[in-house]
């Protein structure tokens, strides 16, 4: 088949394949995030410590996941059938979602919950973690195996498929947010379900446009008998089944998640440190510093980021007067305005860069690092500021809030795309795939330590009850005032050393 077969619009018809099942899977996936939180706390009647350690337990697996699911890809699988088998999890997890059960009530001082509707719900969740591991990572590589190394539409292709995503991620906080919290949550999960199903159809009948680049490396290898009975390649298949069983437990037990984490991270933290002193040489060692404090960097910026699904939820619920332009929005509808803000600035940033760029005024990645964390910082002092002026029910204006999105969005658009590019440019080549797993497992590790920093602010009141917004509000604030400083705190320092980490680069730009 000629190369003008393969094409659609001047890039591979396999980046549309993938643009779309992407575009669904993050539909589903983000259609749920900020009903999660809500629906625990108003369906189960969840107080807000318990609701928030399972949404800390569940975005902490999700990410940390797809270090296993990319390693077995690669080793093993290939992507296709990697993202395949993610996609068929997926969906399972998206439709169980749908299954509320019984609404928790109030019985002589206690509550009472529906716990058969509750362990579908956390078993749900845990084939959600599983199938997020397997497509998540492999769906972007087969995005890379479309182009050669020297195919200059390589950036776009990724522009096309980043896009997606973010279309994605804004259509469906606004359609299941309405859904779930106007109609009935089953809605809003069972939407997100449906979106899963449509992406998982379209890269099934699709997977032939991606001209055999998603395959696996050493076929062979999967026939091979692992498990009596079991090839390898349905050994793995069973290994990810079996894996949510603990999984499933894991999600309820939010203090071994913890454990875990902690655990992990003092090994892997004391284990660079071995290599940096025992195996590098001065010009490495210099870069895997460097590398390792943009690392801890990190995990500051998206623990201050992700108390979108945390913190600023609940705060949008119960102190945010939600009108805005004469129109009442849901309380999980404020999450689309994230994606918005991307799709908006995203274009205006490459164009800063690119003109910086040209008269050598370009920011060096420690400096963008910095300016990200330093705006996720003045993104609570929005929130704070507009706690100064509550209106006559005592209630911020939404303006505020959506000043914090845009600062945050701005944050993380200084931030996260050069992460990985980071990741590849100063690891040391014989542990970059370490490096890169190292990575994930922070951004796991910030996912937890959010909701432990919004757990600060919890409400006392016991579940189910009215809130007085007053105390609501003070609480929150008090809250936000302290990530203000401690969001421009590091990120100023992180300026302040930034010259000396540029020098430790060695000319990694």
């Amino acid at each position: 088949m000629t190369r003008q077969h393969h094409e659609w619009l001047g890039h591979p018809k396999g980046l549309y394949v993938c643009f779309a099942t992407e575009m669904w899977e993050r539909f589903s996936f983000y259609g749920m995030k900020y009903l999660l939180l809500l629906y625990l706390t108003k369906y189960h009647l969840f107080s807000d410590a318990m609701g928030l350690d399972v949404l800390g337990s569940y975005a902490a697996l999700v990410y940390a996941m797809p270090v296993i699911g990319g390693l077995l890809a690669d080793r093993y699988l290939g992507m296709r059938k990697a993202v395949i088998f993610g996609g068929c999890l997926l969906t399972l997890g998206h439709l169980g979602m749908a299954v509320e059960g019984t609404q928790a009530i109030r019985v002589n001082g206690d509550i009472v919950r529906d716990q058969a509707a509750l362990q579908i719900f956390y078993f749900s969740l845990s084939l959600i973690i599983v199938g997020v591991g397997f497509l998540k990572p492999n769906i972007s590589t087969i995005v890379g195996r479309l182009y050669g190394e020297q195919d200059s539409r390589r950036d776009s292709g990724y522009t096309i498929f980043y896009m997606g995503i973010n279309i994605g991620a804004f259509s469906a906080t606004l359609l299941c947010g309405y859904l779930g919290e106007t109609l009935g949550w089953h809605y809003g999960f069972g939407a997100a379900g449906v979106g899963m199903v449509i992406g998982l159809v379209i890269f099934f009948f699709g997977q032939r446009h991606l001209q055999g680049l998603a395959e696996p490396s050493h076929p062979g290898l999967l026939k091979q008998p692992v498990l009596p009975g079991f090839n390898r390649e349905w050994s793995i298949y069973l290994g990810a089944l079996l894996a949510l069983v603990g999984l499933w437990q894991l999600i309820q037990a939010h203090q071994w998640v913890q454990y875990s984490l902690n655990g992990l991270a003092i090994a892997v933290v004391l284990g660079l440190i071995w290599f940096i002193v025992a195996r590098c040489d001065s010009v490495e060692r210099g870069r895997m510093f460097v590398l390792m404090v943009l690392t801890f960097a990190s995990v500051v910026f998206w623990a201050l980021f992700e108390q979108t699904a945390a913190s600023m939820t609940l705060y949008a619920d119960r102190v945010v007067d939600r009108t805005l332009l004469g129109i009442t929005f849901n309380t999980s509808q404020f999450g689309a305005l994230n994606p918005l803000f991307i799709m908006l600035c995203a274009p205006l940033f490459a164009v800063l860069w690119r003109m910086l760029g040209k008269r050598h005024l370009e920011p060096s990645t420690p400096v963008k690092f910095a300016l990200g964390i330093i705006q996720a910082g003045l993104g609570f002092g929005a929130l704070v500021l507009g706690a100064n002026f509550p209106d006559e029910t005592g209630k911020v204006a939404a303006l505020w809030l959506v000043l914090a999105y845009l600062l945050h969005t701005t944050g993380e658009l200084c931030l996260s795309p050069v992460g990985l590019s980071a990741v590849s440019k100063l690891a040391v080549s014989k542990v970059v795939g370490l490096m890169m797993g190292t990575w994930f497992l922070a951004t796991a590790y910030s996912e937890f330590l959010a909701v432990q920093i919004a757990k600060l602010a919890h409400m006392d009141s016991e579940p189910g009850q009215m809130l007085n917004t007053a105390e609501a509000l003070s609480s929150y604030t008090e809250l936000f005032n302290d990530l203000l400083f401690v969001g421009c705190g590091a990120g100023f320092l992180l300026l302040i050393i930034s010259p000396l980490l540029k020098r430790h680069m060695h000319g990694v730009s």
